[in-house]
């Protein structure tokens, strides 16, 4: 919650999703994230893939409490912070309970109320969700400012992430996405990839695309993974550590509205300072 001296002050919630699972949402959600902190901001990632949260894995943390004790009762949502690489803030959630995956849309609405009793200081809010089009996904993407839509150049991550803008598009009016090209050997083939995705949506959907970052295939990213630990804090030269940092200060470029985008609205006035 920010402070009412602090009112001019707003935060900047951003969602990374992809319409196909094993795309690399979660290696580019935390590196973006950790890019953030390196810049000075105050950033926060939230693991909202709440039946396969991993965060906390790769960065090797010990986690006694998580998202599921906050739905609980057992705990608030500030008991569960973590601290990680930088003074980034993460929020776990579970991994393995099928009941996390399961939430009806009343705990949905709950655990994003849940943001607005947090009393900390952010500057950016990373949300990294699961794969596809669940409830859970689909209200994460429209409760943020700006979606960011991570796709490989292949047809199913394609096809998968045509699929998830139509129905965001159609059914819950998110019309602008960022899209994030992975695993790309060239900044042509992201250009490539980027240009079937704007071809189908420009004949088909009404909506507005702009390619924000290519990350390259770079055998840095699995290395740091095994170590537990994230490639732009490991292998700070590398070229997707780079590719990241490039798109951090990007992403720093962004305006920030004057209230929560979508119908949930992440943070509520209290945290956006609206």
């Amino acid at each position: 919650m920010v402070d009412s001296s602090q009112s001019a002050h707003k935060v900047k919630v951003i969602t990374v999703t992809g319409g196909k699972g094993g795309v690399g949402k979660t290696s580019i959600s935390l590196n973006l994230a950790v890019a953030l902190s390196l810049l000075g901001k105050k950033v926060m990632l939230f693991d909202a893939d709440l039946g396969l949260a991993n965060i906390d894995v790769m960065l090797g943390l010990k986690v006694e409490r998580n998202l599921g004790h906050v739905l609980r009762g057992e705990c608030d949502l500030q008991d569960i912070i973590q601290t990680g690489p930088h003074g980034l803030m993460i929020i776990p959630a579970s991994s393995g309970l099928k009941e996390m995956a399961e939430l009806s849309v009343e705990q949905h609405a709950g655990l994003i109320r849940a943001f607005s009793s947090l009393k900390v200081d952010v500057d950016y809010l990373i949300v990294d969700t699961a794969a596809g089009i669940s409830d859970m996904v689909l209200s994460f993407c429209r409760a943020a400012q700006d979606v960011l839509m991570v796709v490989c150049n292949e047809p199913t991550s394609i096809a998968d992430a045509y699929a998830q803008m139509k129905v965001l598009s159609r059914d819950y009016g998110v019309k602008k996405f960022k899209i994030i090209g992975n695993q790309m050997h060239s900044m042509d083939e992201g250009k490539i990839m980027f240009q079937k995705l704007v071809m189908v949506a420009e004949r088909f959907l009404d909506t507005t695309l702009e390619l924000v970052a290519c990350i390259p295939v770079d055998v840095n990213m699995r290395k740091s993974i095994r170590q537990r630990s994230c490639v732009v804090d490991l292998y700070p030269s590398s070229p997707a550590s780079r590719a990241f940092k490039t798109l951090a200060s990007r992403v720093t470029t962004w305006p920030v509205p004057d209230v929560a985008g979508g119908h949930l609205q992440f943070f509520v006035e209290n945290l956006i300072g609206a």
